[in-house]
């Protein structure tokens, strides 16, 4: 794999690597290692899946910049009114989610200089600067995520390494709560964790030189690199704090402070690694809404900047106590257009029987089956 596929992989971890590195831990480390990490292969398995359902429906319909086109060639006019609605709504949801974020770290970061910027002005600062390296093109973006994307995985391996010598194998074999219906619950925070499919269409048309077989390792390493440091962290919390410490847990903050005992470097470190992640995140789906109003509406840079910022600045300036609300909302939306809608493209691009020599996901109609049941299985999970 070249370097320009491997950044291309990259990107889509640090899309995926967001608020779920600290989410997660808080969510299943009271279920215990091994449910905990069967229910994450088993999710990371689906959305992988369906990811390569995406991957192939965007070349065989010749691909585009963004969803808009290969919507257009595969679902119809219909289907594709459909596929924009779902994917504006996921997109400016989590922009929000990821400015309101990251402008509480903007906030402390100048505040530690001696600066001194409202919440608004961070929120306007960090929008307008993040932006511009989004108007660069996929190019920069993936220089830039490379080098971030790296210091982030440095920053957790430090931060495991100061965690090692507190890990106490007794915990890992440790259940606090044993209640299913709870471990199924937890799904919903485990897909967001893993929804990285909206920059496929984008980066099929960066990397138009790519055979299919490098696209679909690309997809499967980009998923892969989540899973190994999801586990890697579940594994560092369950295995250094006790039952009482995790049934305590009700925060990011929480898990902060528990672990600071141990060297006050933690905190830094977990700052580190939270800010790298929600910036790469935010790389990964400002993205995606640029290419997709480029595709879109086929204006200059300018006016795509404009259209792509403006709605998501206004609605976090609106919207500035609703972090957790505006993310639940992007999870219900993800499930239809992650799961639900590259099933759909896929099963009219087979029955018409279309570019059958560009890849096709593998498994055949029981792998599409499948598929179907585990978008049900998500939208049960978030109902029950």
């Amino acid at each position: 794999m070249n370097t320009k596929l491997l950044g291309s992989s990259l990107i889509i971890s640090g899309t995926a690597l967001g608020a779920g590195m600290l989410a997660i831990p808080m969510v299943l480390a009271q279920f215990g290692l091994l449910l905990g990490t069967l229910l994450m292969i088993f999710i990371c398995f689906g959305t992988t899946y369906a990811a390569l359902l995406l991957l192939e429906a965007t070349v065989k319909s010749g691909g585009g910049l963004g969803l808009n086109s290969v919507a257009r060639k595969t679902l119809g006019k219909g289907g594709q009114l459909l596929t924009n609605a779902l994917l504006y709504a996921l997109l400016i949801c989590l922009l929000m989610a990821y400015i309101l974020g990251a402008a509480d770290l903007v906030t402390q970061l100048v505040g530690s200089l001696g600066l001194q910027l409202t919440n608004t002005q961070s929120q306007i600062a960090f929008t307008l600067l993040a932006g511009l390296v989004i108007a660069g093109g996929t190019g920069i973006i993936d220089k830039l995520n490379r080098g971030l994307f790296f210091i982030m995985i440095a920053s957790l391996t430090a931060t495991l390494l100061f965690l090692l010598p507190d890990f106490s194998s007794e915990n890992i074999s440790r259940i606090i709560n044993d209640d299913y219906i709870d471990l199924i619950k937890t799904s919903a925070v485990l897909f967001t964790s893993f929804g990285f499919m909206v920059v496929i269409p984008s980066l099929v048309t960066y990397n138009h030189e790519a055979t299919d077989k490098q696209l679909r390792n690309m997809v499967i390493i980009g998923s892969l690199i989540p899973l190994a440091c999801y586990l890697c962290w579940l594994f560092a919390v369950v295995g250094n704090l006790n039952p009482a410490q995790l049934a305590n847990l009700k925060g990011v903050g929480d898990l902060i402070a528990a672990f600071e005992h141990s060297s006050s470097w933690i905190g830094t470190l977990l700052s580190v690694f939270t800010g790298l992640a929600l910036l790469t995140s935010f790389f990964g789906v400002a993205m995606s809404l640029f290419n997709q109003n480029r595709d879109m509406f086929d204006q200059n840079k300018v006016v795509t900047y404009a259209i792509t910022f403006v709605l998501p600045l206004m609605g976090s300036l609106f919207a500035a106590d609703k972090f957790l609300a505006v993310l639940g909302y992007a999870g219900i939306i993800l499930v239809f257009l992650a799961v639900f809608i590259p099933l759909a493209m896929v099963y009219k691009l087979r029955l018409a029987n279309t570019e059958q020599e560009r890849y096709t996901a593998e498994g055949g109609t029981p792998m599409l089956i499948f598929s179907l049941v585990f978008g049900s299985f998500l939208l049960a999970s978030q109902v029950i």
